[in-house]
């Protein structure tokens, strides 16, 4: 027998009284897609990126290993070789990706292999529930092609992703080699295949977890009447404790919820908040850009397909709605869907049942929707850009994210917080801000809310000369920018404020009087007398 003999219907078999469904003899189980995409979002985002990758890594490996075993038992192959063939075809033949070897070497001595993985599983669901990475994402897939080829050669045979659509590029391309080969590059990549690494990696988890549980209970007894305030949410300013507020109260009931504010205020995490606080809190939070999506692939995306619905369509597959049962759909940039996308949005929030694209029946829907915006939906109804019916559908309770600029008390807190975060990422010493760095983040407007202030800071985190952020190291717009208002803390009379822009024009005109006057509006003379009163204030000329 050949690997290219393999075929699908030879291979499946249900049983009549169905429950049993074997492959190749052994049972298997039909696991869909988008509940395993999910399963690797929870396992980032609780127990963070090294822990999962190595877990799935391990039963990638675990995977290959087993299916190499059942092969060469199962089946009288012609030679070696082909059983060593057939590990691409069973990728194949599984779902998991299509592989295409474009590169083999079947030398014991010295094995290996290249090729590519086109629609590969793991990266289309890293892309949806988390979006793009930064380093390739098939840890399975990887993981299945090293223990595969371990099991068929006898000695420790690593696969590496060297290119990955997870991350970006345009296809996943796995090379396959033996440990010896491969050399110094290898380092990054053994660690996630051994169980030490695992097991290292859970005992820190473990230690870290205990430690943030000692030190919230800390914070609890050193300030009990504080506001209790989610991870990854700052609201000691009186804006955002309404908004919190507002938030719990309708988190109790599962009414749809409009999200509004400015881009990068923060609608997702008031949105993740919501779920949290809910009866829903135990399912799924899932979460699409609807701006980001193509109009002819978001009704796919949102209600699903059946096989055949249109090329590529495979097979079936369950949309968002579905796959957020028991759980929490957020549709962000809601305002963006197209018209006719709004009409088929309107259905389903009316009718609780989604139909998928190909198929003629209904089925029915149990996830609470919310959806954001930071348009203003309610001129695009009265421009008939959005429809009317849907705004108030969506609209049962509209909570508004203030941005930044108007909760100034939230900037230096949350501005440690992302520190922090950041600091941890790079592998840094967590930095200190010196008072006057401290000043200008409170003197700054931030036009692009938390995400900017999130990005200012990873720049100064990046290329701070020392444990603590000065001036320096901020964007330069941070401290050419006037400030928009008084600094909590900081306010000064008017006489001060005007010595202080007067001084500015000065500097700003190299000294030129006549110049200074005309940027501020004024006469000469006005100028004259009131550097002649700063004067007797304490700011003589020659300061100035």
């Amino acid at each position: 027998m050949r690997a290219a003999d393999l075929d699908i219907h030879e291979l499946l078999h249900f049983a009549a009284e169905g429950g049993v469904i074997t492959f190749a003899g052994e049972r298997v189980l039909l696991l869909d897609a988008v509940a395993l995409g999910l399963l690797r979002r929870e396992l980032i985002e609780t127990l963070g990126t090294t822990v999962a990758r190595t877990v799935l890594t391990r039963f990638g490996y675990a995977h290959g290993w087993r299916v190499a075993e059942m092969l060469r038992q199962g089946f009288p192959w012609d030679s070696e070789e082909e059983w060593r063939k057939a590990g691409a075809r069973l990728h194949t033949i599984q779902g998991l990706v299509r592989a295409e070897v474009t590169q083999a070497t079947f030398d014991s001595a010295a094995p290996g292999a290249e090729g590519i993985w086109h629609d590969s599983y793991e990266a289309e669901q890293h892309l949806l529930h988390l979006g793009q990475s930064d380093e390739p994402v098939c840890w399975t897939l990887t993981g299945f092609a090293s223990g595969y080829m371990s099991c068929v050669y006898g000695k420790e045979i690593i696969a590496v992703e060297t290119r990955c659509r997870g991350k970006g590029d345009a296809v996943c391309r796995p090379v396959v080699r033996s440990k010896e080969q491969w050399g110094p590059e290898l380092a990054a990549h053994l660690p996630f295949y051994e169980k030490a690494c695992l097991d290292s990696a859970l005992t820190h988890l473990t230690e870290t977890l205990k430690k943030t549980e000692r030190e919230l209970r800390s914070r609890r007894a050193l300030r009990p009447n504080d506001p209790v305030i989610p991870s990854g949410l700052v609201g000691s300013s009186a804006a955002m404790q309404r908004t919190l507020d507002l938030a719990r109260r309708v988190a109790r009931v599962d009414s749809t919820v409009l999200i509004t504010g400015e881009s990068g205020a923060g609608k997702e995490r008031i949105a993740r908040f919501i779920h949290d606080e809910s009866a829903r809190a135990a399912g799924p939070f899932l979460a699409i850009n609807c701006a980001a999506v193509p109009e002819t692939l978001l009704e796919s995306e949102l209600f699903g397909h059946a096989k055949g619905a249109f090329t590529g369509a495979s097979q079936d597959r369950a949309g968002l709605f579905e796959a957020a049962t028991g759980g929490t759909l957020l549709l962000d940039e809601i305002g963006d869907v197209p018209p006719a996308m709004q009409v088929k949005l309107l259905r389903v929030l009316q009718e609780r049942e989604v139909r998928r694209v190909g198929e003629n029946r209904s089925r029915p829907i149990n996830a609470r929707v919310l959806a954001a915006t930071n348009r203003d939906l309610l001129t695009d109804v009265h421009g008939a850009r959005f429809r009317q019916d849907l705004y108030y559908r969506l609209r049962v309770v509209e909570i508004l994210v203030p941005p930044l600029r108007e909760r100034r008390e939230d900037v230096l807190p949350l501005a440690r917080q992302l520190l922090a975060a950041t600091a941890k990422r790079f592998g840094k010493k967590v930095p200190s801000l010196t008072p006057d760095a401290a000043h200008l983040l409170l003197r700054y407007g931030w036009p692009g809310n938390v995400r900017e202030l999130e990005n200012a800071l990873e720049r100064a985190v990046a290329l701070a000369r020392s444990d603590r952020l000065d001036v320096d190291d901020l964007p330069p717009e941070v401290g050419a920018a006037p400030p928009i208002g008084p600094v909590p803390g900081d306010l000064r009379t008017l006489a001060a404020v005007e010595r202080e822009y007067i001084a500015a024009a000065l500097r700003a005109s190299g000294g030129n009087r006549a110049k200074a006057a005309e940027q501020l509006g004024i006469g000469v003379a006005t100028l004259y007398r009131k550097l002649k009163q700063d004067t007797a204030a304490g700011l003589d000329d020659h300061q100035t």
